[in-house]
């Protein structure tokens, strides 16, 4: 597994390395970079598993890390390692793995990895499931460290959220999922009614009850939900309406 340290002082990544050479040789340290700029560059180029990212840094917060990427280059873990706990909700509404409070409690270091690693194995092993056939009925996802089976019929819309997704089925249950949006799309790419009608929404195009042009544009779907059109979308969902039409 790799892994890159990003954070400001130099003393907090010489101690972090440390305790991963310690206690986590299971996990290569390809690059420490002391700014957010510099560690964007090197997540480009080493394509690390994870991202051991400080929060408070000079002219860039780690929580903006995010925004340097596009969905489908959002193939990454993340855990904050911070001096301050006011920092925690807004790290896990980024999806982060985990969150640790400096100084670092090496059993606490030790059960993010492997959280990680039980992560990524259901992952496979989710991946595995899907593409024994070509005309499923059904997807493995990983959530947790749980393999949840979801009938494709009753997911009403996939909502993404950085590294992960938030999948709303008929049902009213939630499921969130440690896989992007972007993934979901190319799974999902053979069953014709599914459309990505947003950056940050695929949908089931047999829930659809409405197309309304207005404040942008927006899809109505059953149950009074609603979610936004891209611009570059319009003309593919005109075209959906004109086959349903037929």
């Amino acid at each position: 597994m790799k892994a890159i340290i990003i954070d400001d002082e130099k003393r907090a990544r010489v101690s972090l390395q440390l305790l991963m050479e310690e206690y986590c040789p299971e996990v290569t340290l390809v690059a420490e970079c002391e700014n957010l700029p510099e560690g964007v560059k090197a997540i480009h180029k080493h394509k690390p598993d994870l991202v051991l990212l400080d929060i408070e840094m000079p002219g860039h917060s780690g929580l903006e890390l995010l925004d340097f990427f596009n969905e489908n280059e959002i193939t990454f873990a993340i855990i904050f390692t911070t001096a301050y706990n006011e920092f925690a909700i807004q790290a896990f509404k980024l999806s982060a793995l985990d969150y640790l409070l400096k100084p670092i409690i090496p059993e606490e270091l030790i059960n993010a990895i492997a959280r990680l690693e039980r992560q990524k194995a259901v992952q496979f092993k989710a991946l595995a499931e899907n593409i024994q056939s070509e005309n499923f009925e059904k997807i493995a996802v990983p959530s947790g460290n749980c393999l949840i089976l979801l009938e494709i019929s009753d997911i009403i819309y996939i909502k993404g959220e950085g590294s992960y997704s938030e999948v709303f089925m008929k049902n009213n249950v939630k499921h969130l999922v440690s896989r992007n949006l972007k993934n979901f799309e190319e799974l999902l790419s053979n069953d014709k009614q599914f459309l990505r009608t947003h950056k940050s929404y695929l949908v089931n195009f047999d829930e659809v009850t409405s197309y309304n042009k207005s404040d942008g544009g927006w899809l109505e779907l059953q149950n009074n939900i609603s979610v936004p059109v891209s611009s570059e979308k319009v003309n593919l969902i005109m075209e959906r309406i004109r086959i349903v039409k037929r």
